[in-house]
């Protein structure tokens, strides 16, 4: 079987790259024989992952005003309302590949959640209409993404994978039979450990990862976050790694962490890591902290998949549900809303620490069937051949 993900924005967001790596090792594992295709934004971040049997330009194209593409889709849309030739001609480097593969898997997990996507809805319009298998990839999408139009969109699918129970049971309320809940694959990727860094604590390390993503949505996030930061160094000899995750212009994590380690590095408790790291050593390291604590959602699965408390700054419905599915409750996750608050990560934070042994045990007999839901996937997808 012939397969080409793609709703891939590139490797630079390294939780895209553990879901590109680990399903990739999944479904070489339990498919003998399949191949695997990458179609991505920015195809050079991605060479990273050595397994791929090949990476595609994915990239959109643009059209050139007073071109023939340009009068056609003016026309079109003029008279139609309709943008489906344009959007054709902009997904064209994805589109031209469809007719080589079996199996199209839109892997972009919470791609949904960010209102409307017509590109997404058109090349997933021109899988069916080759007559090719349409996967929608361990995805995450909230009550309040939903619209008329992403349903239809939705009900075109062979398969949608739900990597956690909220978005399941929410997607089967909206009467689509096409669901199956699994895991995020990332739970199963392996990990690189690299040497550890100058100030480094064994076994009494903390992580902490934050994301302009959730700074644009909270202000006031940043100064609660450094207080929480204030908090640990008051009341512990932890040392603080700064974790980054993201490190692609607009949305770079290490700048806004290189910020906390400039006004911190004078305690020499606080150490940042660096950021060319791939998603396997980033969950090097996390494997070896005692706690962390995290906005981006990959780096705490890296977390929680080497059983390390975790607390979350979560942003939306794959937090909670992941989360959910560990605990069988919300655990230690704190809304976009919450986290301007101070006085809540502390109390969280402290309330981690206090439960330390017990969140550990809960996590050692979570995670294993965790990682075979993260397998199921994968049977899933075999049935589809």
């Amino acid at each position: 079987m012939k397969i080409m993900m793609f709703a891939h924005g590139g490797s630079l967001n390294r939780g895209c790259e553990a879901i590109v790596r680990s399903s990739t090792k999944l479904i070489k594992e339990r498919m003998v024989g399949s191949k695997v295709y990458l179609a991505s934004e920015k195809p050079q971040t991605d060479k990273v992952i050595s397994t791929l049997d090949g990476i595609y330009d994915g990239s959109k194209s643009s059209i050139k005003k007073y071109s023939l593409d340009w009068l056609v889709a003016s026309l079109q849309f003029k008279l139609r309302q309709d943008e489906t030739y344009a959007l054709g001609v902009i997904e064209q480097n994805i589109i031209n590949r469809i007719k080589d593969v079996d199996v199209c898997l839109s892997i972009g997990g919470d791609n949904y959640c960010y209102g409307e996507q017509p590109n997404w809805y058109e090349i997933d319009r021109r899988v069916k209409a080759q007559g090719k298998k349409l996967v929608l990839w361990g995805c995450s999408i909230g009550e309040e993404d939903m619209s008329e139009r992403k349903l239809e969109d939705l009900k075109l699918f062979d398969l949608i994978i739900a990597r956690e129970s909220l978005t399941y049971d929410m997607l089967q309320s909206k009467g689509l039979q096409n669901v199956r809940l699994c895991a995020d694959p990332a739970f199963t990727m392996e990990q690189e450990q690299l040497p550890l860094p100058k100030g480094w604590q064994e076994g009494n390390t903390v992580g902490i990862n934050y994301s302009p993503l959730v700074w644009k949505r909270n202000k006031n996030s940043r100064e609660a976050v450094k207080e929480l930061i204030k908090h640990i160094l008051a009341t512990s000899d932890m040392t603080i790694a700064l974790t980054p995750h993201v490190i692609e212009g607009g949305n770079n994590d290490y700048e806004v962490l290189e910020q906390f380690y400039e006004e911190f590095k004078s305690t020499n408790r606080v150490i940042l890591l660096p950021d060319h790291l791939t998603a396997i050593q980033y969950k090097g390291y996390i494997a070896r902290m005692r706690f962390f604590i995290g906005a981006r959602t990959h780096a705490t699965i890296a977390a929680y998949s080497n059983c390390i408390p975790t607390m979350v700054l979560g942003y939306s419905v794959k937090s909670k549900g992941i989360a959910q599915d560990i605990f069988d409750e919300e655990k230690l996750v704190l809304g976009i809303d919450e986290i301007s608050s101070s006085s809540k990560l502390i109390h969280h934070y402290d309330v981690m620490v206090k439960e330390e042994d017990e969140i550990k045990s809960r996590l050692n007999l979570a995670i294993p069937k965790i990682k075979q839901m993260s397998y199921k996937a994968v049977e899933y997808l075999k049935e589809l051949a």
